[in-house]
């Protein structure tokens, strides 16, 4: 049984930097916020093509750097039109005709890392401190509260095929531990109990985010993202939920019309 939380004191140390940084900088918010969303996703742009490409973090810098160029050159300048969108097609197509196999697996993974990094850095513009505190709080509460259910627990897995380790009782207690989150939220804002229902969507879609990075390092035999952070891997392996997450959110307000967060 031990051997279940031998890794917890460095998840734990590593996770406390990652989250005195990240609430740092959204409650800075402002250029702050905006250069940690360019970094992250620079970073998780490039841990997907060496993921793909093996040894080749030369060319994967260079990527790297042209993600941050265009996505700061969007979230600094405010642009939020349908042209300069198109820029972030740059990345992805330039890798794809480069890779000689997964080109379209790094198409879509490139793509959508860099729309979710543009959707967070506007979740904070457009809807304020408090909502992005919500969405984040939700991908968080559903890892520890998954974390410490599927350890104890066990039993049936979620979907062995991609990834061993996930249970349906981490699972569940992930959208319980979110519920949870909603239901704060109704006590200090104006935000109705709906907004429980949707806390816990939004936590699937926080798993299923987890879920297709899962997928992808699967696919390409390999543990980890990369090694940066101790006892997460790469900043893809600890910000894959968040993507699913920022993605769906994104959707919502596209769809629904919702004021602040559209393309």
């Amino acid at each position: 049984m031990a051997g279940n939380w031998e890794d917890l004191k460095v998840r734990l140390a590593s996770g406390a930097v990652m989250a005195a940084i990240g609430v740092a900088a959204i409650v800075a918010g402002g250029v702050w916020f905006q250069m940690l969303a360019v970094f992250v996703t620079a970073v998780m742009v490039w841990e997907c093509w060496i993921m793909i490409r093996g040894a080749a973090p030369t060319s994967g810098m260079l990527l790297a750097a042209a993600v941050a160029s265009i996505l700061s050159a969007q979230v600094f300048g405010g642009t939020q039109n349908y042209e300069f969108l198109a820029l972030f097609l740059v990345v992805p197509v330039i890798g794809a005709l480069v890779l000689d196999r997964e080109r379209i697996t790094f198409f879509i993974f490139s793509l959508a890392i860099q729309i979710a990094g543009y959707g967070l850095v506007h979740f904070r513009i457009d809807f304020g401190f408090t909502w992005l505190i919500w969405l984040v709080s939700i991908v968080v509460v559903t890892d520890i509260a998954g974390y410490f259910a599927g350890k104890s627990l066990g039993g049936p897995k979620f979907w062995p095929a991609i990834s061993p380790k996930k249970t349906w009782s981490g699972t569940i207690g992930g959208w319980i531990g979110a519920a949870i989150v909603g239901y704060i939220f109704t006590l200090f804002t104006r935000a109705g109990l709906s907004i429980i229902l949707l806390s816990v969507v939004i936590s699937f879609a926080g798993q299923m985010g987890d879920i297709a990075e899962s997928a992808l390092k699967r696919r390409q035999g390999v543990k980890d993202s990369s090694a940066l952070i101790p006892g997460h891997g790469g900043l893809f392996d600890r910000f894959d939920a968040l993507l699913g997450a920022s993605l769906f959110m994104l959707a919502v307000a596209t769809f629904f019309n919702v004021p602040g967060v559209a393309f």
